[in-house]
């Protein structure tokens, strides 16, 4: 038992440390919060990095993230030219929430809707929210799933490293 508990380990270390520098999968359609169809590849900010959040209308935790990054963002953006992007994992139940709700927390990003949920799967997003951090070459750096007071602290000091093309430790 205690073996197969260490491989599982070993597995799932090695499954992170794997995720960690793939590039964004590039040939996923999502929409716009018009309904455009939008491929994955069209997420970039020009050598700069990129955070993507996976969220939800019905996730609290998601929201106070987004509302609380939003007191920020603009200083993040001045300080290390970082953009954010949401992708909205609501189903087709929900989806035709997801603008209204963009635009009553009067949030500044580039915002998705992932309703099929082929992006999530590609990124291996099981729980929202989740962030990832893109460095400037559109790869992955660093991930994080939950949101309690003060990630966005972490977050920031993260971004900065990515910006200036330090490494980033685990």
């Amino acid at each position: 038992m205690k073996k197969i508990l260490l491989s599982l380990v070993a597995l799932m270390t090695f499954g992170l440390a794997m995720a960690q520098n793939a590039k964004l999968p590039e040939n996923i359609t999502i929409k716009d919060l018009d309904g455009k169809s939008v491929q994955t590849s069209a997420i970039q900010n020009d050598g700069k990095p990129i955070i993507i959040s996976f969220w939800a209308t019905w996730c609290k935790p998601c929201n106070r993230e987004l509302n609380t990054i939003k007191e920020v963002y603009e200083d993040w953006q001045e300080e290390t030219g970082v953009k954010l992007v949401a992708i909205s994992i609501d189903d087709a139940r929900s989806a035709g929430r997801v603008k209204p709700h963009v635009n009553g927390n009067d949030w500044p990003y580039e915002v998705y809707i992932d309703q099929n949920q082929d992006f999530k799967r590609a990124m291996n997003v099981v729980n929202v929210p989740h962030t990832f951090i893109l460095n400037g070459e559109g790869e992955i750096v660093w991930q994080h799933t939950s949101f309690v007071e003060g990630s966005e602290e972490e977050l920031l000091e993260i971004i900065k490293k990515v910006a200036k093309g330090e490494p980033i430790e685990e």
